[in-house]
């Protein structure tokens, strides 16, 4: 986490641009993913980063992208084709608001959370020092296209010496319909004290309208600081019985909790799997991370397919990212399969990676920041990573063109990705130029039968 303030509010009015025909250059090794698109959400760079997307379930042509700093969303009626800035989305109780997420639940509604504050801890110390934070949340009722004027509070911390920081919220919608928690909301992150990090839970039975009491779902306590070592990057899935998956980075290990009650109470944590450091230095960077997401394929009968975990990591000496399968509903993990498909060891860091799986196909697909093109390795490029046979492999696809050296900005710590229907929608910040600041982008993919040609509006 690392904020700074936003210097203007981004009014809501439609995306134009002019496309081009989205040919690779003639270094680029990366076939483009197919029916590309991608388009500025933001007109003029300034320090968006940190996006999320999420895709109606009962209306998939409506998409929602929302994004810090502060929290902002943007909104397609048309899959993806045209995107139009949401009004009065920024909850204005503190001065800053960030960390967003975003989910449909099973009516349609969509819904943002984010930590708001009005100033940080110490660096990489957040609750040293810390004055009054929140989690807060917002709903829209239409599509993403009109936010309701109230701002629920998951949590907040008023004023005083020794409270907490509450970090990194990620939302989880139940929407699996024969589930008896169909339509539960949840939402998981890090508590930073003095002393510790702790990770948090709560459950919403009414649409987002009021939230349980916290509880905590670690059998064990991290580092207090924002480095290796702390209890970071919740993510959650839900089962077609209803069944909670959450995940999230300790140490060397991603660990796994399971809550078979709608989010009331869970089982023992467990490691799934070992990592190296998911916090790490990358070149012309102050800091990336690896955190994992986790993902399931619904199809497959009352419990659902393959569960997908995603991560990076440097045990290779570069940063590369790593896809685990468990095809037996949690009990037993697959080896480490490598997404990113450039050679071993030469150099490259790819990271920042999310995970997506299409409910309607079963495809994973995970998108990352990506330098294999940069023969130094400090510029970068989106990839797009998808796997048709259950994550044995994957292939990889540029999803934009143009490296871009991220060297003296913010670059968030973490991107954005949904999938529906051989649709796949991504959003990242990318840094235009020598000037201070970055342009939030939306890029479409469709691995349809008839997909469209690919396209970039700048």
């Amino acid at each position: 986490m690392k904020y700074v303030l936003m210097v203007g509010v981004l009014g809501a009015g439609a995306l134009a641009g002019a496309a081009q025909t989205a040919t690779a250059p003639a270094a680029m090794t990366l076939p483009v993913a197919p029916g590309a698109s991608v388009t500025n959400l933001t007109p003029q760079p300034g320090f968006f980063t940190e996006p999320g997307v999420s895709v109606n379930p009962l209306n998939p042509r409506q998409v929602v992208v929302v994004f810090q700093d502060n929290a902002q969303a943007a909104y397609s009626e048309d899959s993806g084709k045209t995107w139009r800035l949401a009004a009065g989305v920024t909850p204005h109780l503190y001065r800053v608001s960030g960390d967003v997420s975003t989910v449909f639940d099973n009516k349609g509604h969509a819904f943002l959370a984010c930590i708001s504050f009005d100033k940080l801890g110490a660096f990489n110390y957040w609750a040293e020092g810390a004055i009054r934070n929140s989690i807060l949340l917002r709903r829209s009722l239409d599509g993403g296209k009109t936010w309701e004027p109230e701002v629920r509070t998951v949590i907040a911390q008023p004023t005083k010496p020794g409270i907490p920081f509450e970090d990194k919220p990620y939302l989880v919608a139940d929407t699996s319909k024969a589930s008896p928690h169909d339509g539960n909301l949840y939402i998981g992150w890090t508590r930073w004290t003095i002393t510790d990090s702790q990770m948090l839970f709560t459950r919403s039975t009414d649409d987002g309208v009021t939230w349980s009491k916290p509880i905590e779902i670690s059998a064990e306590h991290g580092l207090p600081r924002d480095d290796d070592g702390a209890l970071e990057g919740f993510d959650g899935a839900v089962a077609p019985d209803g069944t909670l998956y959450a995940v999230w980075a300790l140490n060397d290990h991603i660990v796994m909790v399971e809550s078979h009650n709608g989010g009331k109470t869970f089982g023992k944590t467990h490691n799934i799997v070992w990592t190296a450091p998911t916090m790490f230095a990358i070149g012309g960077m102050d800091r990336a991370n690896g955190f994992p997401q986790i993902a399931i394929d619904p199809r497959g009968g009352k419990k659902g397919g393959p569960i997908y975990v995603t991560w990076s990591d440097y045990r290779n000496g570069d940063v590369d990212v790593f896809c685990v399968v468990s095809r037996n509903h949690g009990r037993t993990w697959s080896a480490p399969v490598r997404v990113n498909n450039d050679p071993l060891h030469d150099g490259a860091d790819h990271f920042f990676q999310w995970l997506a799986v299409d409910p309607v196909t079963g495809a994973a697909n995970v998108v990352f920041y990506d330098r294999r093109e940069d023969p130094q390795h400090r510029k970068q490029i989106v990839v797009l990573a998808r796997s048709e046979d259950g994550g044995k492999t994957f292939k990889n696809y540029a999803w934009t063109r143009d490296e871009f050296d991220p060297g003296g900005v913010f670059m968030g710590d973490y991107l954005g990705l949904a999938a529906w229907g051989n649709r796949v929608y991504g959003a990242w910040p990318v840094k235009p130029g020598p000037k201070r600041g970055t342009v939030l982008q939306v890029g479409v993919a469709d691995f349809g039968a008839g997909s469209p040609g690919s396209t970039v509006s700048q």
